[in-house]
């Protein structure tokens, strides 16, 4: 299986790294939303939405919501940032209310009507505001390419560095205290502690790369640990998710990886949370 993965992953970060560095952004974000919008049906596998008419249905509002959102960022100039500025304001608040989520993780467990409705809308919640995101970091000269593909490295950062430093040094740290062990039993403090290392290693060697002065090197790093923080935040979200439905993966798209929202729940916490932290604090 290892192999096999890292066979996958040879496959799709070349793929990835040469879309967002040779790519326009309106077509980066016409083929971020085919990949988004593929994790979001997986998502609302795991919301219990069997039913393939419902899911489409579904699935095609969220289409619209997207459609509308770049057609009322066009102007006569060029085009407005706004509107996905605010997206992903919101995507970050949502994901503040994940951690309320996360302490419950009773919350929508039962599978009736009201828990399908807040998982419905959690989706939505994620999978928009992290396209908003990505489109917004590429889009922003002079360097967005560039910074895209840093924020990309961090949450790639922040998931090798927990598995290797949790495979190698788990349970030695902290007194044998997991992270969440009601929601993923394997994750451990010191894995938390060795991706936030790797993750601030890559900040800092590939901030100056993508643009970023000597000066503006604490705040990469400060805005760098909050993305990888939120990059666990959404990989343990979609582990709650995953085990209230009762599957091990959200999908088989990927040869040893599982679905794309396997690959992708880091990700759509992170995106915000970067470019939120970017513009804020102006680098």
């Amino acid at each position: 299986m290892t192999r096999t993965r890292l066979l996958a992953a040879l496959v799709m970060a070349p793929a990835v790294i040469l879309a967002v560095l040779l790519a326009p952004t309106p077509l980066l974000a016409a083929l971020a939303a085919a990949v988004f919008l593929i994790a979001l049906w997986e998502w609302l596998r795991l919301a219990e939405i069997s039913d393939t008419l419902a899911r489409t249905a579904l699935l095609a509002c969220n289409v619209a919501l997207m459609a509308a959102l770049a057609w009322g960022s066009r102007t006569r100039d060029g085009g407005s940032l706004a509107l996905l500025q605010l997206a992903v304001v919101i995507g970050v608040g949502w994901w503040l209310l994940a951690l309320l989520w996360l302490r419950h993780p009773g919350f929508a467990a039962a599978h009736d009507g009201p828990a399908r409705m807040a998982k419905l809308a959690a989706g939505s919640l994620a999978v928009i505001p992290a396209w908003c995101a990505l489109a917004l970091i590429h889009a922003t000269p002079p360097n967005g390419h560039r910074w895209l593909l840093l924020a990309l490295c961090l949450v790639w950062a922040a998931d090798t560095g927990a598995y290797f430093a949790g495979r190698r040094f788990g349970g030695r740290w902290f007194g044998g205290r997991r992270l969440a062990p009601r929601i993923s039993p394997n994750k451990t403090l010191e894995g938390l502690a060795g991706g936030l290392l790797l993750v601030l290693l890559v900040a800092l060697a590939g901030a100056p790369l993508a643009g970023a002065s000597a000066t503006q090197l604490p705040a990469v790093a400060l805005v760098a640990l909050a993305t990888a923080l939120a990059a666990v935040l959404g990989d343990l979200f979609e582990s709650l998710l995953k085990r209230q439905a009762g599957v091990k993966d959200a999908g088989d798209l990927i040869p040893g990886h599982g679905g794309l929202l396997d690959r992708l729940d880091s990700v759509l916490a992170a995106l915000p949370v970067f470019a939120l932290g970017k513009a804020w604090l102006g680098f």
